[in-house]
């Protein structure tokens, strides 16, 4: 507090009340159409709710096909069509409606508003729509000014939209880029002095360079170091588990065995499957873990051990038989089938410790082009689950089958997941869950779905 000359009382107010405790946070997009928003909040969400922060995302393009059951033309978007406005007036305010029953009823951390949010006063309304309900907002912009760029956009993502459903491929390229037309006069970027107090990235030319502003907390500085990670470079990852050890055919968990004759022979087999795939460049990752190192030694190129790669630390239970946890834990055994994903071993892990681990990992493998990670079945499933967007409940009984290799392709708005097995016999490892979780349960009922070993 300060006084003036004259006695009377100044007080100097901020620009903005900026909520600093942990309240939910709005990321709002920035951006004309073709310009990537989309792709960037579905990964955004993905990564989000992986890491452990419930996130939802809310694409106004969607209520507006809701509404609007058939798409005539660009004529819909112009500046002068007074219904057209109205419509997408009503769509942006349904859809922050639901924001809103998200982020306070729903208990949601985070919400995506996806959407071109291309003016200032459309971003204000925003603003004050987050003030009203106590939310942090973030920018995400992209700007994106190479026609190459666009124009792929435009093919791969546009066109099957159901916008454009039946409609020649010409014809819809040409109504889409006057769409385009129809924010450009209108576009207001983020400005550095303009927008001095709001929190934003800026992405420019798919990631050539970014502008970084106001970063206020943990959750945004996650999602800054994200965006200026990912890339949308054409590539595969592929992601195995080592060959069959020795443990694996005794039914034991854990432990550093190495591989059985069988194993071995999937190393050469996954060797010539390298070879029919063609890659020059590929990089190869494996844990500190013998049978991973093992199976890669038998590729006959170099390779980076990554200690994080390693399996669930299963704390007391290593090197034990299902039967023997059953038997002298059978306590622990029930709640890890309760809750197989937040469930930790005595002195080990629990799968939402190893999402937490394997978080480098994935960043990572975003910015890296072809990528085989040679690892264990626990952090495959960790893996997949984010590259898949499964969830907390679906990870821990994600299928990871030893001698088959899951090549994931990136796409615009998911990942194709081919599964290869290289006919490499080998024991099954796989235990579902079980139908009785309760802890006083038969010890019959509880081994129920143990896969058969020596």
């Amino acid at each position: 507090m300060m006084r003036g000359s004259s006695g009377t009382k100044l007080t100097h107010k901020p620009e903005r009340d900026v909520c600093m405790t942990n309240c939910p946070t709005l990321i709002v997009t920035v951006g004309l159409p073709a310009r990537g928003k989309t792709y960037i909040s579905k990964k955004l969400t993905r990564y989000l709710n992986w890491i452990g922060v419930p996130t939802r995302e809310f694409n106004v393009g969607q209520y507006r096909r809701e509404f609007v059951k058939i798409y005539k033309s660009f004529e819909f978007f112009h500046p002068d069509n007074e219904e057209g406005l109205k419509i997408r007036r009503k769509c942006a305010s349904a859809a922050l409606n639901d924001v809103r029953q998200y982020l306070t009823e729903e208990r949601g951390q985070v919400a995506v508003f996806d959407a071109t949010n291309t003016t200032r006063e459309r971003r204000e309304t925003i603003i004050q729509f987050a003030e009203q309900n106590g939310f942090k907002v973030f920018f995400v912009e992209s700007v994106c000014e190479d026609p190459d760029v666009i124009q792929e956009n435009i093919v791969q993502v546009k066109l099957g939209s159901p916008d454009y459903t039946n409609c020649d491929t010409e014809e819809a390229v040409e109504d889409f880029l006057k769409r385009i037309k129809c924010y450009e006069n209108s576009y207001e970027t983020l400005d550095e002095v303009l927008d001095r107090d709001l929190s934003y990235i800026k992405i420019m030319d798919v990631g050539q360079r970014y502008m970084v502003n106001r970063v206020l907390d943990h959750i945004q500085s996650r999602i800054v170091y994200y965006l200026m990670n990912i890339h949308i470079t054409p590539r595969s990852i592929y992601l195995c588990r080592h060959g069959e050890s020795e443990l694996n055919i005794k039914g034991r968990i854990g432990g550093d065995s190495g591989l059985t004759a069988s194993g071995k022979a999937f190393g050469k087999k996954l060797s010539q499957f390298l070879e029919t795939q063609g890659i020059s460049d590929l990089k190869v990752w494996t844990s500190q873990m013998k049978r991973t190192i093992q199976t890669a030694e038998a590729l006959n190129v170099p390779y980076e051990q990554w200690k994080v790669l390693n399996e669930i630390d299963a704390g007391e239970c290593e090197e034990m038989m299902y039967e023997e946890i059953q038997d002298h834990f059978p306590l622990e055994f029930a709640l890890r089938d309760q809750d197989k994903y937040r469930y930790r071993y005595p002195k080990g892990e629990s799968y939402e410790d190893l999402v937490q681990r394997l978080e480098p990992v994935i960043m990572e493998l975003e910015r890296q082009e072809n990528v085989l990670v040679v690892c264990h079945q626990a952090v495959m499933r960790c893996l997949l689950a984010y590259f898949l967007d499964k969830t907390a409940e679906e990870l821990p009984y994600l299928k990871c089958p030893l001698h088959t290799v899951l090549k994931l392709t990136p796409m615009a708005y998911g990942c194709k997941v081919e599964s290869i097995s290289l006919n490499v016999e080998a024991v099954n490892t796989h235990r579902e869950r079980p139908e009785n979780v309760k802890v006083s349960r038969m010890s019959e009922e509880a081994l129920l779905t143990v896969p058969a070993h020596q």
